[in-house]
């Protein structure tokens, strides 16, 4: 159905909500993550005085007052904050229905990371023609705007929509330890939703409308050895004194074959077939996923083959050693056999696996039987089980289709993503009837997370229009 159509058969003129959504984007949201990119409001885990430092409660603030001045009828906003955990900001929007559809997304930040080239900064926005610099635009900054935008640019143009419901967190990045607790709280404000529009996936490119079907769950924590009470001169003791991160690498070991990086039975599923299915077709319209990372010239991807790279980045485990302690700057290396060895652990579960089984089968892996009766310490710091999306329901499909086909001109993607978003754990247990749109703008290259982080502009438009979209085609399919 080609647009024209679409406004015959819904009401909705998508011409005019493109060239709306286009300058709300240029004139009011962006100035506002520009604003918002500038505060260094990075999640608790990674700055434990978040409190004292207020660059939370600026952000939130920032987003609030631009929220609030919104043109829809019956909106209210209200930042939610018990005791001293992080605040979230709860929107209401009556409908045409109280049938009730929620719109999430976070408004904390990952810690700046090193790398950022020439002229970026993550705290420092930077707009190069289709691309906004800086980190949290992306991730996940732009959802509040987007999800107002929608709902407000539906109702300018022609659509309708049934109750709306926004709620934007601040420990996402932490792995969302305060989310339960005010779900719980705010059950009865937020409803028992029938449809969940999640704005903080990703994209496997910026021609169509990508819908993520599974997310990969996560183990974190710290691993420690302990071997001496002090350094000692490394001539002296080595050959007697075992090294701490030799028994280091034998625990990861236990985990993880060293040579291939594979990950232990214990920590695998079946991989559902209709997830194999898509991930071929994806294979089939991006190639290999691996053409966008940055690799240092003449490196290998872990498999060449476009498919199993999909699988790999999505219902495979991995590992990853995000940090380490007791290792000096290279400059301050001496020959000392040093008393410790630390790394922080980031194991990535598929979307299935029984995330506290995995945790306390982990925890014995690493701790039981220590080498040398080594001192073992795994402090778990966050964990949060996957989330494969329920079979997509005929009407979503086609609301889906048609959006994509409207305002990117292309048919949509379905894919999994090996990221975590624990809220999506969490509803699915609390709403399993619910119908989810899992999408987002982070595109190939734009690196959530990492050094050059960036928002695709023009994505951003289309998604937020999309969702409108999708919102109306909500309304239709409860009303009958």
């Amino acid at each position: 159905m080609d647009g024209a159509e679409s406004t015959a058969a819904s009401g909705l003129e998508t011409g005019a909500l493109a060239e709306w959504v286009d300058g709300v984007w240029e004139d009011s949201i962006l100035p506002e993550l520009h604003d918002y990119i500038l505060i260094p409001n990075k999640s608790p885990l990674f700055d434990p005085q978040w409190r004292e430092k207020g660059h939370m409660d600026r952000a939130v603030r920032l987003i609030e007052k631009w929220c609030r001045a919104r043109d829809i009828p019956g909106l209210t906003v209200e930042v939610v904050q018990h005791g001293d955990r992080t605040p979230v900001i709860l929107m209401e929007v009556p409908g045409d229905s109280e049938r009730t559809v929620l719109l999430y997304g976070h408004l904390d930040k990952q810690p700046e990371m090193t790398g950022w080239r020439a002229g970026l900064d993550p705290w420092r926005p930077v707009r190069e023609g289709d691309k906004l610099y800086g980190r949290g635009g992306a991730d996940d900054g732009y959802a509040a705007f987007a999800s107002l935008t929608a709902i407000e640019g539906l109702r300018k143009h022609g659509g309708r929509h049934a109750r709306c419901v926004v709620l934007i967190e601040a420990c996402e990045e932490s792995g969302s330890y305060d989310l339960p607790h005010y779900i719980d709280a705010l059950a009865e404000r937020i409803g028992s939703p029938d449809l969940v529009v999640c704005l903080d996936s990703g994209c496997g490119d910026y021609e169509r409308l990508w819908s993520t079907t599974s997310l990969r769950g996560m183990l974190v924590g710290n691993l420690r050895v302990d071997v001496l009470e002090e350094g000692v001169h490394s001539g002296d003791a080595s050959g007697v004194v075992p090294s701490s991160f030799r028994i280091l690498r034998q625990l990861i070991g236990r985990l993880e074959a060293a040579a291939t990086g594979a990950i232990r039975e214990d920590f695998r599923v079946a991989i559902p077939a209709a997830r194999a299915a898509q991930a071929a077709t994806c294979a089939a319209v991006l190639g290999a996923v691996s053409d966008k990372f940055p690799f240092v010239a003449g490196v290998q991807p872990m498999t060449a083959d476009p498919v199993e790279q999909v699988l790999a980045r999505t219902w495979q485990p991995a590992l990853s050693v995000t940090a380490a302690a007791g290792l000096p700057a290279l400059a301050d290396g001496g020959n000392v056999l040093r008393p410790f060895s630390a790394v922080k652990l980031s194991l990535r579960i598929p979307p299935s696996l029984d995330a506290k089984a995995a945790a306390r089968r982990l925890e014995e892996l690493l701790l039981s039987d220590p080498p040398y009766g080594a001192g073992v310490s795994w402090e778990p710091e966050k964990a949060g089980p996957g989330w494969d999306a329920p079979a997509l329901a005929s009407w979503l499909g086609d609301a889906v289709a048609e959006a994509s086909e409207t305002y990117f001109g292309n048919a949509p993607a379905y894919m999994g993503e090996g990221g975590s978003i624990p809220f999506m754990g969490m509803l699915g247990e609390k709403f399993p009837d619910a119908q989810f749109l899992i999408t987002g703008v982070l595109g190939p290259h734009s690196n959530a997370h990492g050094p050059n982080e960036f928002l695709h502009v023009p994505t951003g438009k289309k998604l937020t229009c999309c969702v409108a979209e999708v919102l109306q085609a909500h309304l239709r399919f409860v009303s009958g």
